[in-house]
C-alpha cells in the first residue's frame, strides 16, 4: 500500500507541475517492486486504493493514470521475477496489452462521440501547429506529405488510434523497464531473490492438496544471501514437528531470523535438502503463518478487526472477537490501527497469523515490543497452542525466560547449530553485569508542563495519548518510562524529541520550546529499520550525524560494532540488533544535549544488553548526557537510570528515584 501511494503521489504530481511526463514514468517504479516481490492480486489491490485517493485530487485522471502505471508495473515486476529478457518482456508486453488496450480506445470513441471529437480536434490542432512550424522555416516539402498523413489520421482514427497506441506502448514498456531495473536489482541485492512456490520442496506448487507443512526436516542446509560477505546459515540439520514448542536463541546475525524464513518456505536453502510431506500453504488454513519482528509490515487492515481477516476468502466465518480475545486486543477491535502502539500491533499480527488456524507458526521475536503482561500473555499462548491444539511453534527470541518454557531449545552461532537442549536450567540463564552510573544529575534540561496529546484533533477520529503530563529532566539524569502498551510511551517519546508539537501544554529545553530545537534531542525509533536510510552501515551513520569517517567509525566502535567489519555492510544484512546499534551510533555522533531512546534493549541479545548499558553510562559520566528510556521492559538494569516515571492512560501515575539497591526495575 505504501508503495501504491508513492506511485500516487508520482502521479499527481507529474499532471499538475510542467514537463511532469518523466514523474509519471517514474510512478511505474514503485509498483514493479511490488509485482516483484508479491502476486498479482496486491498490485491490484494497491492500484484500486490509490486510484480511489487519487480521484478525490485530481478527478478521473487517476484511474487512467494509476490503471497505466498497474498495468506496465506488473509486466515488468513478473518479468523479473521470472528472470526474463528485454525482448521476451516487450513481446509477451505487447502481445498481452496492446489487443485488449486498442479495442478498449476504439469502442470508447466509438460510444462517446464527444470524447472522439474532443481527441480527434486535439490530434489536428497539434499536428497543425507543427506543420505550420515547417512551412515558416522553408521546409515546404516536409509539410505537405503531413497535411495528408493529419487527414488520414483523422479520417481512419479506427485504425490510427490502434497503431499509435502500439508505438506508445512500445516505447512506455521499454522506459518502464529501464527505469524499474536499477530499483529491481538494489531489492534483489538486499532481499534476495523472490521465491517462487516451485523453488521450494514441499510447497503448493508441488502438492495441490491439503497444506502438509509438518514435520519439517533440514539437512546439511545452508543459506547465503545474494551478494553476502559469507553464509547467513551452514551446515544446519534440525527438525520439527507437530505439538512441539521449539524455540530458537543466539546473539544478534548469529542466523535466527534467516532460520525462520527457511522453515516458513520463504526462502530455498542454498545447498543441503529441507523437506516436508506436502505443501508449505503459506497464510492457508492449515498451513504456515509467521509473524515477523516488524508488525508495521503485517497490518495492513484500516480497522483492528479489519487486519485479522485481510485477504482471507471468507472473512464472514471467522470468529474476529476470539481471536482479538486470545491476545489481549478484543477492546480495541474497532480502533484504526494507525492508532495503535508498536506492542499493540505486535499483537495484532499474532491475532490475524492465528485467524488463519495454521499447522505451524512461525514467531520471529513476536514479542520484542510487547510489554511484560503481553509477553507472558503470548508465551504462554504459544505453549497452549503446542500443547492443546497440536501446532508446532517456533519462537525466535533473546529472552532466556520465553525459551525456559520451550521443549527444545536450539542456539545458533555464526549460522551454526551450537547447542540443542531439551530445556533450559535456570542457573543457564545468562545475567550480565551492568556498570553503575557515578556522576549525580546536574541542571534542569527538559522540562514538560500540563502537555496533553490528542491525535487527529476535532475529528471524529480524535484519540487522546496524553493528559496533563508534568516532567523534569536534568543534565546527566537517566530516566526510564515505563507502562503497558498504548499508554502514551511512544507519544511522549516524540514530543521530548521535538518531532511533535503537544496539543496542550509546554515542552521546553533550556528555557526554549523543543520543536524550534530540533536536532538537539537524539531520537532512536522504535523500530530501528525506519530510521536508516542509507545502504551501508558508515554512510548511514555518516549522514544521520552530518560527520567524517573517523568520527562516524568511532560512533560504530562506541556500540560495540566494528568498523572494519561493518562499515561497507549492507544496512538490509543486518539483524534487528545490529540495526539498532548502528541507529544509536548515528545519535551519538551528533553529539546531542540529551537523547530519547524508544524501546533501545528490544532484539538484543545480554551481551549487546551490556555493552549498549556500558555505552549509555559511558556518555553520561563524561559528557553529562541527559537520557529517557522508553520501554515496557521493567528488567532494566538499575544503575543505568535513576528515576522511573511510569504512564497509564497517557497520565503520569509514579515518578520517583529508584533504590540502588533494587537490582531491576520492578512493577
Amino acid at each position: 500500500m505504501v508503495l501504491a501511494d508513492v506511485s500516487l503521489a508520482l502521479t499527481v504530481v507529474g499532471q499538475v507541475v510542467p514537463l511532469g511526463g518523466a514523474l509519471l514514468a517514474a510512478a511505474v517504479v514503485p509498483l514493479a517492486v511490488v509485482a516483484a516481490r508479491h502476486r498479482l492480486r496486491a498490485v491490484i489491490t494497491g492500484a484500486i486504493a490509490a486510484s480511489v485517493v487519487g480521484f478525490l485530487v485530481i478527478g478521473s485522471a487517476a484511474f487512467t493514470s494509476m490503471g497505466v502505471c498497474a498495468a506496465l508495473g506488473a509486466l515488468v515486476g513478473a518479468a523479473d521475477r521470472r528472470n526474463w529478457s528485454r525482448r521476451r518482456t516487450m513481446v509477451v508486453g505487447l502481445a498481452v496489452l496492446w489487443p485488449s488496450g486498442a479495442v478498449l480506445v476504439d469502442v470508447a470513441l466509438l460510444v462517446f462521440s464527444n470524447l472522439r471529437k474532443l481527441t480527434l480536434d486535439q490530434v489536428r490542432n497539434g499536428w497543425n501547429g507543427l506543420l505550420h512550424l515547417l512551412r515558416n522555416l522553408g521546409l515546404v516539402r516536409l509539410a505537405r506529405p503531413g497535411e495528408h498523413f493529419v487527414a488520414w489520421v483523422v479520417r481512419d482514427w479506427w485504425l490510427s488510434v490502434p497503431l499509435t497506441l502500439f508505438l506508445l506502448l512500445w516505447f512506455g514498456i521499454w522506459l518502464a523497464i529501464g527505469l524499474s531495473t536499477p530499483a529491481l536489482r538494489r531489492v534483489r541485492g538486499a532481499y534476495g531473490d523472490p521465491v517462487a512456490e516451485a523453488d521450494v520442496p514441499g510447497t503448493d506448487a508441488d502438492d495441490a492438496e491439503k497444506p502438509e507443512p509438518l514435520p519439517v526436516a533440514l539437512r546439511g542446509v545452508r543459506y547465503r544471501y545474494p551478494n553476502g560477505h559469507g553464509d547467513a546459515l551452514a551446515d544446519v540439520t534440525l527438525e520439527v514437528h507437530a505439538a512441539e514448542l521449539v524455540a530458537i536463541v543466539g546473539a544478534n546475525g548469529s542466523g535466527k531470523s534467516t532460520l525462520a524464513r527457511l522453515l516458513s518456505g520463504r526462502r530455498a536453502p542454498t545447498a543441503g535438502e529441507l523437506e516436508r510431506p506436502g505443501g508449505v500453504g503459506f497464510g492457508r488454513v492449515g498451513g504456515t503463518a509467521i509473524v515477523s519482528q516488524r508488525p508495521e509490515a503485517q497490518v495492513l487492515g484500516v480497522r483492528v478487526r479489519d487486519d485479522v481477516v485481510w485477504g482471507m476468502p471468507e472473512p464472514q466465518r471467522v470468529d474476529v472477537d476470539a481471536f482479538l480475545d486470545r491476545v489481549g486486543l478484543r477492546p480495541l477491535a474497532d480502533r484504526e490501527t494507525s492508532t495503535l502502539s508498536g506492542g499493540e500491533l505486535q499483537r495484532l499480527a499474532v491475532a490475524a497469523a492465528l485467524a488463519r488456524q495454521p499447522r505451524l507458526l512461525i514467531s520471529d521475536e513476536s514479542t520484542a515490543m510487547v510489554d511484560a503482561a503481553g509477553r507472558a500473555q503470548l508465551v504462554a499462548l504459544f505453549h497452549q497452542l503446542v500443547h492443546r491444539d497440536g501446532m508446532g511453534v517456533v519462537h525466535v527470541t533473546h529472552r532466556a525466560a520465553e525459551a525456559a518454557v520451550a521443549d527444545r531449545i536450539i542456539t545458533l552461532d555464526a549460522g551454526h547449530i551450537v547447542e540443542t537442549q531439551a530445556r533450559l536450567r535456570t542457573d543457564d540463564v545468562i545475567k550480565a553485569t551492568y556498570h553503575r552510573a557515578a556522576s549525580p544529575p546536574g541542571a534542569p534540561l527538559l522540562s514538560l508542563e500540563r502537555v496533553g496529546h490528542v491525535y487527529s484533533r476535532k475529528t471524529p477520529w480524535a484519540n487522546r495519548a496524553l493528559t496533563e503530563v508534568d516532567l523534569v529532566v536534568r543534565e546527566g539524569e537517566a530516566i526510564v518510562v515505563v507502562g503497558h502498551n498504548g499508554s502514551g510511551k511512544s507519544t511522549l517519546a516524540w514530543i521530548l524529541a521535538g518531532l511533535l508539537a503537544p496539543s496542550e501544554g509546554t515542552a521546553e529545553l533550556d528555557g526554549r520550546p523543543i520543536v524550534e530545537q530540533v536536532g538537539r534531542i537524539g531520537l532512536s525509533f522504535q523500530h530501528a529499520r525506519l530510521q536508516l536510510l542509507r545502504s551501508t552501515v558508515l554512510a548511514e551513520v555518516r549522514s544521520a550525524a552530518g560527520v567524517d569517517d573517523g568520527v562516524a567509525g568511532a560512533a560504530l566502535t562506541a556500540v560495540g560494532l566494528d568498523p572494519h567489519r561493518f562499515a561497507t555492510r549492507r544496512v538490509d544484512e543486518l539483524s534487528g540488533g545490529q540495526m539498532r546499534r548502528v541507529v544509536l551510533a548515528g545519535v551519538l555522533a551528533a553529539q546531542p544535549r540529551a537523547v530519547v531512546l524508544d524501546e533501545p534493549f528490544a532484539g538484543l541479545d545480554a551481551d549487546g544488553r551490556e555493552e549498549l548499558d556500558t555505552v549509555l553510562t559511558d556518555m553520561r559520566n563524561r559528557r553529562k548526557l541527559a537520557l529517557v528510556i522508553v520501554s515496557h521492559d521493567r528488567d532494566l538494569p538499575a544503575g543505568l537510570v535513576d528515576r522511573v516515571v511510569e504512564l497509564e492512560a497517557g497520565r503520569i501515575t509514579r515518578d520517583e528515584p529508584l533504590e540502588d539497591a533494587v537490582p531491576g526495575i520492578q512493577p
